[in-house]
């Protein structure tokens, strides 16, 4: 890279994090003029397209990227994504799956466990999984919300929807051990206290029920749901001693 080329390429990038995108645009343009053969202002360029909605203009940088950096993971989950919001599934999957089996032995953003790489994969596992929820294939679901959490082992909300499946399925007693795991994990995040009490309250166990529930409310006291819960497991004790 020269002298030229690199000015051009940091007032781009400058420009663009400032919020000048038009400015951003035509620097990272003027920059392929100079080499054609660098990934970095087609990766930019694809972005700044993505973000406007003009899906054409960023598959092609995308794939341009790829062509110049086959292992550029970050472009692959990119143009991934986007195949798989238009669609194109089957296309989506190719790409997603070349980058998956890539990042294992190679990767231009850093090496295989960095966190950043590993969290875009999650994500796209997750996109996965909510697709297959909402058609109620389960099965599939329960398979990619599993890959996207050993990916992004911190992320409550993953753990979460895998005790969800696990419930939708008939599996109670799965959902009630993944909820009560995540709730040791995380004793604070309500999400799994009231999903865990909803699960107990169904099963007829109301004490167990209201105590997750005023739990929740102990730790955040104007919780709607909770109180809501709460006087439904009232109402059902007083039915069942009168």
């Amino acid at each position: 890279m020269n002298l030229q080329e690199k000015d051009l390429l940091d007032n781009a990038f400058q420009a663009n994090k400032i919020g000048n995108v038009k400015e951003a645009e035509e620097l990272f343009q003027e920059s392929i003029i100079l080499n054609a053969k660098n990934p970095k202002p087609f990766f930019a360029l694809a972005n700044i397209y993505h973000r406007r909605g003009e899906i054409g203009k960023a598959i092609k940088a995308f794939s341009k990227v790829l062509e110049l950096d086959p292992c550029h993971t970050e472009a692959a989950i990119s143009l991934s994504v986007i195949y798989n919001d238009i669609g194109k599934y089957e296309e989506a999957k190719k790409i997603f799956e070349a980058a998956s089996d890539r990042v294992k032995t190679a990767s231009t953003t850093g090496p295989v466990d960095d966190v950043h790489v590993n969290k875009k994969f999650a994500q796209r596992h997750f996109e996965l999984a909510e697709q297959y929820f909402t058609y109620c294939k389960y099965d599939d679901a329960l398979f990619e919300y599993s890959k996207a959490s050993s990916l992004d082992i911190e992320n409550a909300e993953i753990k979460l929807k895998i005790a969800k499946v696990y419930a939708k399925k008939g599996l109670i007693n799965k959902a009630s051990e993944e909820l009560r795991k995540l709730k040791t994990e995380r004793p604070n995040y309500i999400p799994a206290r009231l999903a865990l009490g909803l699960i107990y309250y169904g099963s007829g166990k109301i004490i167990e029920a209201q105590q997750e529930w005023m739990k929740i409310l102990a730790i955040a006291p104007d919780n709607g749901e909770a109180k809501t819960y709460l006087s439904l497991a009232d109402n059902a004790t007083e039915t069942l001693l009168n």
